[in-house]
């Protein structure tokens, strides 16, 4: 079945308790630039909105003026959280039209808003839990971000070392038990997404909790692995998310970069905190991986993991929880050939993960 078309990732937004305080933390933290806002000063009297980016990567965080805002609500439901998942493409309307016709469900039909700049064309559908898809046609605009978003009095560009992140690599959804084909499906047959890999519970796993995941994409740019719990002795980290949650929803976003020392080097120095990596894993690591030439010992000083698979290897790190509940989190990853997930590194990860579920009560 023929996909719809998409251009890639346009943004991802997300609804949070305070949007002033969100784009600092992706500002000093994380190395974006506040590019643009949106509130009662540009004609969006319900919420203030900040767009920050960094090479590729365009995020909106928003947050509610008003308790009447569906922001405040979502915010009371999930805590910070991701609402919009948005993708380019040359047509919104049709693109719409064709999800609807396979199956999806409309929340808002193409929206045309204008200014000095020209027209954006926007569409959006359901997708798990309360997270959208919104469709994103900008041919024929050529402003920042959006009509209703001004460039004017910004906050200033973040201090710190540059951190060189550069795209989306991937966006993890959670969904619960039994829900994984449904929703593998609704991609293949609503978006015209093919299956990339699948890893079964046997294959992330440790002592007390496991998991299974399909990584669906279309083939270029849009890549997304859907997880669901799966039983285990102990509550696995799926499961806590979609408690604390309370849906479905994204797990994290996975940020490329092309030098992730330089990058974890930076993002630590801003104050940016990791998951510890268990102690005996750069022994174990450099035992499967050692003929690779890489900087080992700043590997193991900056915690970051190494896996490979049969078109190369990557780099990867995962930041803690970057919100109160043990939901969103980030991870930074650098490619060299690999096409994988870091499958060699799943049980480090998940007993890191564990150690932290422990320490909150919730394994």
């Amino acid at each position: 079945m023929s996909g719809i078309e998409l251009e890639g990732w346009d943004h991802v937004e997300l609804w949070v308790g305070n949007a002033r305080q969100a784009a600092h933390f992706f500002a000093a933290g994380l190395g974006f630039e506040v590019v643009a806002y949106g509130g009662p000063e540009t004609g969006m009297p319900d919420r203030a909105s900040y767009v920050l980016e960094q090479g590729d990567i365009r995020l909106v965080v928003s947050g509610a003026l008003q308790p009447s805002s569906p922001i405040a609500t979502h915010h009371r439901a999930h805590g910070d959280g991701v609402r919009s998942l948005a993708l380019e493409v040359t047509d919104a309307a049709s693109a719409y039209e064709m999800a609807l016709s396979r199956g999806a469900v409309g929340i808002a039909g193409p929206r045309t808003d204008e200014d000095a700049s020209g027209k954006l064309v926007t569409a959006t559908i359901a997708a798990y839990g309360d997270t959208e898809h919104t469709f994103v046609e900008r041919t024929a605009y050529s402003g920042t971000f959006a009509p209703g978003f001004e460039s004017n009095r910004l906050p200033p560009r973040p201090a710190g070392a540059p951190v060189g992140l550069r795209g989306f690599d991937h966006v993890v959804a959670n969904v619960g038990l039994g829900a994984l084909g449904c929703w593998v499906e609704f991609y293949e047959q609503v978006m015209g997404f093919d299956r990339l890999v699948h890893f079964g519970d046997d294959q992330i796993s440790t002592e007390y909790s496991a998991l299974m995941s399909t990584v669906v994409w279309d083939g270029s740019r849009v890549v997304l692995p859907i997880n669901e719990p799966a039983q285990g002795l102990r509550r696995s980290q799926i499961q806590e998310f979609l408690d604390f949650y309370g849906c479905p929803g994204v797990q994290h976003l996975a940020l490329a970069t092309d030098d992730i020392v330089a990058t974890v080097d930076a993002l630590r120095g801003r104050g940016m905190r990791f998951l510890d990596v268990p102690a005996d894993y750069y022994d174990d690591a450099r035992g499967r991986l050692g003929d690779l030439d890489l900087p080992w010992d700043e590997l193991r000083r900056l915690g970051i993991l190494v896996d490979r698979d049969e078109d190369g290897h990557l780099l990867q790190i995962f930041t803690e929880n970057i919100g109160d509940r043990p939901t969103l989190f980030l991870e930074i990853i650098q490619r060299e050939g690999a096409r994988g997930f870091g499958a060699g590194n799943f049980k480090s990860l998940f007993e890191a993960i564990e150690a932290e579920q422990a320490r909150r009560g919730n394994l």
